[in-house]
């Protein structure tokens, strides 16, 4: 059993490169972020297919079957924390114990209604306690991710996972199905001296050495308790439990909390609904990537984990700002333009806010409109460098755009040394 821990750790080392790498779009060999809890959720409703249903639902068997590992092997945040309580520990003169931590319940209310608004069609709220979400943001350098990673790395000092634990939304959700989880972390009463070392290892505090028991519900599964104990006392194996036939005999009170909390839910969904109806309705002048089909859906379905961002390769995507609250295209940065035989941006996005498109169907998305200005010189290098041959020639040696030819790429922008030609925001992306 010892052994499971270094075998963690060795795909936790795993995981957290990839994860680095994809962020810094240094290479995304697989798609890594594409088992992230919440991106599976929104991918299963934005772009659904067989593979994101067997993804998620291969998430939910695992969770079942052993208990929290998502939280411990797989999530970025939590491998930062991890990592960061490792840091604090070497830089202790004296270990940082971890005191047993109370599995408080208004996180239930916390993914409740963020999943509620979710399922409704919006992550405006998701987006800022979604702990893949904070650690690619912070990652990223935006600073809204970077302040909230701090406050939650400096909780990791005083309360080290207590965020995994009482706060996060996938949390609380993995905790409830990990509660009835087949594999559990146990302790063996008789070979268990109350030594306290598992206890002061747990970063969930989880352990009750007075009790002899072990809160599967908020434990991570990190193993560390395995690892450390000197008599073998701790155990990750199958739970023995007597079937016994359900009852169901609720109490007039059990069914009308389940009436209420079910047309709580359902008012949250319908609260998402009306915020994806209404968030971006005001917002005209936004270009989006090829797939992003229109604002208000960008708004709604993006997670802002800039992952887009990192990879596109003319660096003209950019992060949430006061003029929109999600990924979009700034023709001023970078290389000026959106490159006609790119598609880095559907391919890495793990939500489905930026649809996955064949790179033939990427490059015949309107996803604005070029006008050519009385600036013109006439030197025809717009028309050289269109990918779409939408520019055209007139008689007079003057050039104009054929709209039903141009995808509003901005390679005759950025080509044009005389600042005649002006890429305008279209409200719907359309096919050429």
């Amino acid at each position: 059993m010892k052994k499971a821990y270094l075998i963690r750790l060795s795909i936790v080392a795993i995981m957290g490169i990839l994860s680095l790498l994809a962020v810094l779009g240094l290479m995304y060999p697989v798609k890594i972020m594409n088992i992230q809890f919440v991106a599976l959720i929104q991918k299963l409703f934005v772009d659904f297919s067989i593979p994101v249903l067997f993804l998620f639902f291969g998430l939910i068997l695992l969770t079942f079957l052993f208990g929290r590992i998502y939280c411990s092997t797989v999530c970025p945040f939590g491998i930062l924390q991890e990592c960061f309580d490792i840091l604090y520990k070497k830089s202790a003169k004296k270990k940082k114990k971890n005191p047993p931590q109370k599995n408080y319940k208004y996180k239930y209310i916390v993914a409740f209604v963020t999943f509620g608004i979710l399922l409704g069609g919006s992550t405006v709220l998701i987006r800022y306690i979604d702990p893949y979400t904070i650690a690619l943001s912070a990652f990223s350098l935006s600073i809204f991710g970077i302040i909230l990673t701090i406050g939650v790395l400096i909780l990791v000092f005083f309360k080290n996972r207590f965020f995994c634990t009482n706060i996060c939304p996938v949390g609380a959700v993995l905790g409830l199905i990990s509660k009835y989880s087949l594999f559990k972390i146990k302790m063996n009463k008789t070979d268990c001296v109350a030594c306290g070392v598992c206890a002061r290892s747990c970063p969930s505090g989880c352990i009750d050495i007075k009790e002899g028991t072990i809160d599967n519900e908020i434990c991570v599964k990190c193993l560390k308790c395995i690892r450390v104990c000197p008599q073998d006392a701790m155990n990750f194996e199958l739970e023995k439990k007597e079937f016994k036939k359900p009852k169901f005999n609720p109490t007039r009170r059990e069914v009308l909390i389940g009436l209420g909390t079910t047309g709580a839910f359902l008012s949250l969904v319908a609260i998402g609904v009306s915020f994806s109806k209404n968030l971006a309705k005001k917002i005209k002048n936004v270009i989006l990537p090829p797939g992003a089909e229109n604002a208000n859906r960008m708004a709604n379905k993006c997670l802002n984990c800039n992952l887009c961002v990192n990879n596109c390769p003319t660096k003209i995507l950019t992060k949430a700002n006061k003029d929109f609250s999600a990924v979009h295209i700034d023709y001023s940065k970078g290389d000026g333009f959106c490159e006609y035989n790119c598609n880095n941006c559907g391919k890495v996005c793990p939500t489905g806010a930026i649809k996955r498109l064949q790179i033939q169907d990427k490059q015949v998305v309107r996803i604005a409109m070029a006008t050519i200005g009385e600036k013109c010189n006439k030197c025809g290098v717009c028309e050289i460098e269109c990918p779409t041959g939408a520019i055209e020639k007139l008689e007079d040696g003057s050039y104009k755009v054929d709209g039903t030819k141009c995808i509003g790429c901005s390679k005759c922008q950025a080509s044009c040394k005389h600042n005649a030609i002006t890429i305008s925001p279209i409200n719907n992306q359309t096919i050429i």
